[in-house]
This record gives structure tokens, C-alpha cells and sequence, in this order.
């Protein structure tokens, strides 16, 4: 396998992922690798410019490029092909479920190129596998948590081992939530806004529960249970009570925590006997989604009250809650 970028797909698992049809495949598909998330439209070499062509792209044939290339002589349009295809791009997708042109099959198969086909049009169909790239080719870490989609928002929930993660999971599925990842998440900076977590392959749908043992959230709750990934939305960090630790109560100040870059809001939740923590991790949630709409409960409450929000100064805290 090439090495030169950090993360790779199998070309076998990006056919599967976008319902790709297969024209000529020179190799097993699960060994051929797509580094880059980039992907582009041949048409500059076809024409004879191959300044900055980088054959680690995936490219795209559409009836732009067959168009131009029917408008060619016969050996131009060999000519054209050759010099495209020489280069030996990680692999070609026709779109719009076109045939292949005689001339495009013949190369393919002389320079082992992989050629692919797609029902949709070339900008859906790019617009599709750069969506796909962009998740599968992304920076990532692996971080200890749970990640739940609570009423459409992912919540990662942190805090240590015994505090009541994966207990709270179970109950939030029980409410109609769904589960991502327990244990250990694994998060991926897909853009400069979002990130995106998942479970590993090895471990996902699977659930410890202490005194109980394993259990598959998949098969125990339903496949409406589980969820393969989720944006993070926030951060629900959980500790034991500390009795001389003063909590926020209003929700005024904004708390955060760096993940891969990114600010991602948090908030602190004491554990004690007799709290439900699925019904405060979901109201967390509810307000959250508010808040982001641009209702605030707290300002509402001090409007109701006559005080003005600007005596109260907000303050911006980084939390570290990875331990």
C-alpha cells in the first residue's frame, strides 16, 4: 500500500459506499487504495495540458468530456485517451450510465486503470463522493466517551470510568435515542466546522454494562437504536458531586473544550444518587438545539424578571475533560 498520506479507502469499499457499478476492474478492488479527497474532470489532459494532473484523484467522465471526444478525429481521440490514461489514475467513474467509449475500455485495460460507472449525473454524483472522501479520508482521533444522537443532536458524553456512561446510553436508548459509539469514539474533522464521531469496527453497536457484562445495542434494542455516525454538537461532561464546587446554574457562562481545533460547547454535570441523567442529558440537549435557533431561556427568564442580560458578563472557559 502506498504510504504517502496518513489515511486511505479500499477502492472496493468506496464502490460499495456509492453504489457503483464496476466496467473494468484489473485487480481485486480491496486492495486497490484511494488517498486523496479530492476528486477531478479530465478534461485539461485530455486536451493535451496535464500541468498539475494528479493521477491519485479519482476522475470523472461526462457527457462534457464524451462530447468533446466524439467531436475528435478517430486518432485524436486515441491520442487523447492514451495520454489520459497513461498516467494511470487511481481509478475512472462514467457517469449518467454511459457506455464506455471502444477507445477508453481498450486503455483502461492496457494501463490497468480501473473504470466505474454511475446512474447519476457527473456534478451528483462528484458532489456525492467528495461528501463520502471528505468522511473516510479525515484527521481523526480516538477518544474515551460515549457519543449518543439525542433528538437529532450529538452529544458526546465524557467522564471516568464507574461514572455512569454507558448505563446513561442504555436508558437514552429506552427514551428513544440512538446510540454511536460506546467506550471509545472515534472522531474525525471532516470540515473546518464539523466533526463527526463513529464507533470502531470492532466494537460497534456493543455496550458494557458493569455487573451485567456485554451486550449488543443493535440486536438487544433494534436496528432504530444505533446509528453508524453523528456530528458532535456538544460535549456532556459527567463527575461525582463535589460539594464545595460551584456549578453554573443560569447557563450564562460558555464553557468549551478543543477538539482537533475546533470549539465544541460543554457543560458539567454532577452525579449523585436519585438524578436521572438520560432525562438531564436530553433537556441539555433540547436547550442546546434552542439556543442555536436563538432562544434563551435564561434571558428570557431575567427579561421576565426586568434585569438586564449585559449586567450579567458572560465569561468563555476551556475545560479539559480528557483525563
Amino acid at each position: 500500500m502506498p504510504s504517502e498520506n496518513k489515511y486511505s479507502v479500499s477502492l472496493g469499499k468506496l464502490i460499495d459506499g456509492n453504489q457503483l457499478g464496476v466496467i473494468h476492474m484489473p485487480g481485486d478492488p480491496a486492495d486497490i487504495y484511494v488517498f486523496s479527497k479530492e476528486v477531478n474532470r479530465p478534461g485539461l489532459i485530455l486536451a493535451g495540458r496535464d500541468d498539475y494532473f494528479d493521477r491519485r484523484r479519482v476522475q470523472f467522465c461526462g457527457l462534457s468530456e464524451f462530447g468533446w471526444l466524439r467531436e475528435q478525429s478517430p486518432a485524436e481521440r486515441e491520442a487523447a485517451i492514451d495520454r489520459f490514461l497513461s498516467t494511470a489514475p487511481v481509478a475512472v467513474i462514467i457517469t449518467r450510465g454511459m457506455e464506455p467509449l471502444p477507445e477508453l475500455l481498450e486503455a483502461a485495460k492496457k494501463y490497468s486503470v480501473p473504470l466505474l460507472s454511475s446512474a447519476e449525473s457527473t456534478s451528483v454524483c462528484m458532489a456525492q463522493l467528495i461528501s463520502y472522501l471528505g468522511v473516510e479520508l479525515a484527521d481523526r482521533i480516538t477518544r474515551h466517551g460515549v457519543l449518543v444522537d439525542v433528538a437529532g443532536e450529538g452529544v458526546l458524553i465524557t467522564g471516568e470510568s464507574g461514572v455512569g456512561k454507558s448505563e446513561t446510553a442504555v436508558e437514552l436508548i429506552k427514551r428513544g435515542h440512538r446510540l454511536i459509539a460506546d467506550d471509545a469514539v472515534e472522531i474525525r474533522r471532516v470540515s473546518e466546522k464539523t466533526l463527526v464521531g463513529s464507533a470502531p469496527d470492532n466494537i460497534r453497536h456493543f455496550i458494557e454494562i458493569r455487573g451485567v457484562g456485554i451486550i449488543n445495542a443493535r440486536e438487544t434494542f433494534g436496528t432504530g437504536a444505533v446509528k453508524a455516525t453523528q456530528k458532535i454538537d456538544m460535549v456532556i461532561h459527567l463527575e461525582p458531586l463535589d460539594p464545595d464546587k460551584v456549578y453554573d446554574r443560569l447557563g450564562l457562562d460558555y464553557e468549551y473544550i478543543d477538539i482537533m481545533g475546533l470549539k465544541v460547547p460543554t457543560c458539567v454535570v454532577p452525579v449523585k444518587p436519585g438524578r436521572n441523567l438520560a432525562i438531564i442529558i436530553e433537556v441539555a440537549a433540547i436547550r442546546f438545539r434552542q439556543k442555536s435557533m436563538g432562544y434563551d431561556a435564561t434571558a428570557d427568564l431575567m427579561a421576565h424578571l426586568g434585569m438586564d442580560m449585559s449586567e450579567l458578563a458572560p465569561t468563555e472557559r476551556q475545560l479539559d475533560v480528557w483525563h
